[in-house]
């Protein structure tokens, strides 16, 4: 589908020219007050250059030929003439009695009073080359080598050793390392003449991924699953701990609730624990996913598998607060949140599994919201009822409840890119799931099982309940869910409410694939470098359950029908109305000239800015080029700053060594698809953010500040 300018500002409910977006300082999913907002002056700016050229560079052909025959990649966060960047914390910084984490994803603003309050930061998780490279000169503790030497065997089992033998503490202290480094952190900090400054107060905490596990501080969970964590006794392993939950990982993308809490989203746990379970819900044994490299980290510890892949909300301002796992939000790979309340009526909370295949889910709540403001809100997590997005081809939607008398109806096999479904294992003895290839087993599964309340066993309703959200994406498979391409982020549109998502992928894998009666054009092409795409609610209301999509556009070269860029990640609104977006291109793909990927030509990750009002109203303008192999995240603005989290620098080729650099040699497409040779000039790994040669690249929290006024 072509993506025309028309188009997007009628898919995002304004008009061509003359819009007028009143009182839109804050989305309904953002905690601030519009009082001590100064006013937003991003725009206008002379966007960065870009390494292909764009609609927006109005040139002919030719010209577009010369002017990007070469091309400078840098090794440095490039931001239009007049911007300028300061990093505000990186890995290894003091945080608390702990320190800043690795790959810095998610970035949340809570204000305390004028100019000043707290920053509120994800860490996903370690990219193993830069990570072992720098460990020892940024947190000043020597690395076991023995324990090293282990890792590159195999497999090891460390949780069947014996807790005497050293070799077993040998191993728990390196993951734990690991392990510290992902979770989420809190630190604060003051605007001082225009810049925002540390100020370390007591409130900065870490909560990690071994949070309680010496300290105590062990997070909390609501919702039925807490009835399957409390079992004495199950069909898999259970870690005799109840409902206390050791620490969070793989901490992604997440939201900011209106009444100023922020919610954290376990995306990849699978790479660290279990994420098949019995059909109790009860978790696979910590040695059924041994230590592999640096993955398996929950074994050494024997972390039950079933206590994550959870959406996790935190209070910064309680010093004591270490995090709340609401399980009515379900178990998948959680990427982004966004939240609708809205006085006098349930409380919606959207949120997307990133994973090919993966599905768009609503929890609605049994009771109402009183104060969108009010923290009591938080309580209403614990009560309501999980709902998966079932879409129509005709634009039109229903959503699926995720409990025991819903009916077994998956997607027909045909209608999926990879014709692959994992759905639970039949064999519900053996627990875990399968991988479906033929409609006929699908046909055999539904004559088997009737309704999703077959597929899981517990004493009480609330136990199946429990199960059921544990399983919450094979659950949702079997009862006809939507199969998208990577949910990696979603918000309420501040002018009219309705959901924007990003989908980043439509390819297929080993874990499922799109439906491609949705994510494909009008041809049959399926959106294989990601689309956006708007959901309306019924009548404008959080708790409807019928809905209508449509998408918009897609990512891809201008002579395609795209915006020029490729695989759409993080989304926000600033305070006046516009849509901003950071772009998440495989690390392996970044520079690479290979004509199957056309990310390669792309360069590194970018943001764009898409203005809603004015004359460039629909147009996409390249704000920003993030360093080398880096991703871009965040997103997050606040007084007159745009906070980005710069994750993984030099995550394929680690420290950039005496400034190396390569030339590469692209084919490059004009904007009406002639084809021409770029010459290219690529740092080979990274020294951000110091920048100066040899130095080891550290994932930061930076500002962003316009020129002066």
């Amino acid at each position: 589908m072509k993506l025309t300018r028309r188009n997007f500002l009628l898919f995002l409910g304004v008009g061509l020219a003359g819009s007028q977006l009143a009182d839109l300082a804050l989305n309904s999913s953002s905690y601030s007050s519009a009082k001590i907002q100064e006013k937003f002056t991003f725009s206008p700016f002379k966007p960065v250059k870009y390494p292909i050229p764009l609609a927006i560079d109005r040139m002919p052909p030719e010209e577009q030929k010369k002017q990007f025959e070469k091309y400078e990649v840098k090794d440095d966060l490039v931001l239009p003439e007049g911007f300028e960047y300061e990093v505000i914390a990186s890995w290894g910084d003091k945080v608390g009695d702990s320190r800043f984490g690795y790959n810095n994803d998610y970035v949340a603003f809570i204000p305390t009073e004028e100019n000043e309050g707290y920053l509120v930061v994800n860490f996903e998780y370690i990219s193993p080359i830069p990570w072992l490279q720098t460990y020892e000169e940024v947190i000043k503790k020597p690395l076991d080598m023995g324990v090293l030497a282990s890792l590159k065997q195999g497999e090891i089992d460390v949780f069947a050793m014996a807790d005497e033998q050293p070799a077993k503490r040998k191993f728990q202290q390196f993951f734990e390392e690991l392990l510290i480094d992902q979770g989420i952190g809190v630190i604060s900090v003051r605007k001082e003449k225009g810049r925002w400054k540390r100020t370390y107060s007591k409130q900065d905490r870490r909560v990690t991924g071994l949070s309680g596990w010496k300290d105590g501080h062990y997070l909390k969970a609501t919702g039925p699953a807490v009835a399957v964590f409390k079992k004495k006794e199950g069909l898999g392993y259970i870690d005799g701990l109840g409902e206390k939950i050791i620490g969070t990982f793989a901490n992604c993308a997440g939201g900011t609730s209106p009444w100023g809490t922020v919610f954290s989203a376990e995306e990849n746990f699978q790479s660290q624990v279990g994420e098949e379970v019995m059909a109790d819900g009860t978790s696979f044994p910590p040695s059924s996913l041994p230590v592999r490299g640096t993955d398996g980290q929950g074994n050494p510890f024997g972390l039950a598998g079933n206590k994550y892949g959870w959406m996790v909300e935190i209070d910064p301002s309680n010093p004591n607060d270490y995090g709340t796992k609401h399980t009515w939000l379900g178990r998948y790979r959680h990427e982004a949140v966004a939240i609708w309340a809205e006085e006098n009526q349930p409380l919606a909370v959207y949120s997307g599994c990133d994973r090919t295949g993966g599905h768009l889910y609503k929890f609605v709540s049994e009771k109402k919201v009183v104060n969108p403001r009010d923290k009591a809100n938080s309580k209403l997590l614990e009560r309501g009822m999980l709902y998966v997005a079932k879409m129509n081809p005709d634009g039109t939607g229903q959503w699926i409840p995720l409990k025991a008398d819903t009916p077994i109806n998956p997607t027909p096999i045909e209608n999926l890119v990879g014709g692959l479904l994992p759905i639970p294992n039949p064999d519900r003895r053996k627990g875990g799931i399968v991988n479906v290839t033929r409609q006929e087993e699908l046909d055999q599964f539904q004559r088997q099982y009737r309704r999703l309340g077959d597929l899981y066993v517990g004493e009480t309703e609330e136990e199946i309940q429990g199960a059921i959200l544990i399983d919450a994406h094979f659950a949702a498979n079997v009862v006809g869910g939507t199969c998208t391409a990577r949910p990696e982020d979603l918000e309420l549109s501040p002018i009219d409410k309705s959901l924007i998502i990003a989908f980043t992928a439509g390819s297929a894998s080993e874990d499922g694939s799109p439906d491609k009666t949705i994510f494909s054009d009008e041809e049959g092409r399926v959106y294989e470098y990601g689309c956006l795409m708007k959901i309306k609610e019924k009548d404008n209301q959080p708790a409807a359950l019928t809905f209508t999509w449509e998408i918009i556009g897609a990512g891809g070269f201008p002579a395609m029908g795209g915006m020029g860029f490729a695989n759409p990640d993080n989304i926000a609104f600033d305070f006046e109305g516009n849509l901003w977006m950071v772009t998440d291109m495989p690390t392996g793909l970044l520079n690479k000239p290979d004509s199957r990927y056309i990310t390669g030509a792309m360069g590194n990750n970018s943001i764009w800015y898409i203005p809603l009002t004015g004359e460039k109203a629909g147009l996409a303008y390249p704000f920003g080029i993030g360093p080398m192999e880096t991703e871009i995240c965040g997103l997050c603005f606040w007084q007159n700053t745009l906070f980005l989290a710069i994750q993984h620098p030099g995550e394929r080729n680690g420290i950039r060594q005496d400034m190396a650099a390569e030339t590469r040699e692209f084919s490059i497409p004009t904007t009406d698809g002639q084809q021409f040779t770029q010459t290219r000039l690529i740092p080979k790994g990274s020294n951000w953010p110091a920048k100066k040669p040899n130095s080891p690249p550290k994932p930061s929290l930076v500002a962003v500040y316009p020129p002066a006024q």
